[in-house]
């Protein structure tokens, strides 16, 4: 099994079940409450290791309960931690509305993520010695800049869910290997709205790029060229917070089983994998909480 390293987001989220959003300045009842693990790189990492993947986490977190608790949860999953530094900034929070249709809005206080600007001598070498590097945008830009120049020259293949959208500089996607972002996100940094022509433009300079449609399937493209759309698993979705995530994490612990770069072949295998494991997590709640296992995936798939 090759190692992946997820540099990334790792925060506590606040979830709030509601039959619907309020709108400006209005109050509502909601119908439940709760606390759950999360962050999409904490999340990422999760989804990999759950899919049997040998997984490093490098990022921040306070010394506060929540840290420790997101401490303990990594420690639970098999996921090594040597390079999550302790933040005198509180943990990072998302507050997140879940509405009946299972549909999700989401507020992210970073804390102890925003403090994550530079790589240390250790979280270097954890990146350099990986075989994959997992990123999102809720980390500073400038570590993100800094871990591509590192993986690059290591010869570590790159995946980045460019979410939430943020301003990028010149160049950063296409120095990516592989980016996921879904549809909005996107028609967000390409200025498309089909997503075949916002896939192909991702996709341009020998990048991978996998745009995801929801209940509709992805859009898979490489270097400009759309090789074509996998579909979904149809199910009733619950809460779709941890969708994309699964489907990420899930997508890298597929690839890691291959030695090499990423073929057509095994990239067609890892969206199957991928898109099972998303499809499970949407009929459960929570973000942690709804991923599944390995068995339980392969057992699908069987």
């Amino acid at each position: 099994m090759n190692r992946i390293v997820v540099l990334g987001s790792a925060n506590m989220d606040l979830v709030v079940r509601q039959s619907r959003l309020p709108r400006p300045g209005e109050t509502i009842f909601g119908s439940g409450f709760e606390t759950v693990p999360g962050g999409k790189g904490l999340n990422q990492a999760v989804a990999a290791a759950r899919l049997g993947a040998s997984v490093d986490f490098v990022g921040a977190v306070g010394t506060d309960a929540y840290g420790d608790e997101l401490r303990a949860l990594l420690a639970a999953e098999g996921i090594r931690s040597p390079g999550l530094a302790s933040s005198t900034e509180p943990t990072g929070t998302a507050h997140i509305s879940v509405v009946d249709s299972g549909e999700n809005s989401i507020v992210v206080v970073s804390g102890a993520n925003s403090t994550v600007t530079t790589l240390d001598a250790a979280q270097r070498e954890t990146i350099s010695t990986a075989a994959f590097l997992v990123m999102q945008c809720e980390l500073p830009i400038p570590v993100l800049v800094e871990a591509i120049a590192l993986a690059r020259e290591a010869g570590v293949f790159t995946v980045l869910t460019p979410a939430p959208v943020v301003p990028l500089p010149d160049g950063f996607l296409a120095s990516v290997d592989l980016v996921v972002p879904n549809q909005i996100e996107a028609q967000e940094l390409t200025g498309e709205s089909d997503p075949v022509q916002a896939a192909e433009a991702l996709s341009t300079g020998l990048t991978w790029a996998i745009v995801t449609l929801g209940s509709e399937g992805c859009v898979v493209a490489y270097d400009g060229e759309v090789l074509g759309l996998a579909p979904a698993r149809p199910v009733e979705a619950v809460d779709t917070t941890a969708a994309g995530d699964t489907f990420v994490g899930a997508l890298v612990a597929r690839l890691a089983t291959s030695t090499g770069a990423p073929t057509e072949e095994t990239m067609v295998e890892a969206l199957r994998w991928a898109t099972v494991a998303s499809s499970v997590s949407v009929t459960r709640v929570g973000a942690t909480t709804s991923m599944p296992s390995f068995d339980e995936v392969a057992a699908i798939l069987a």
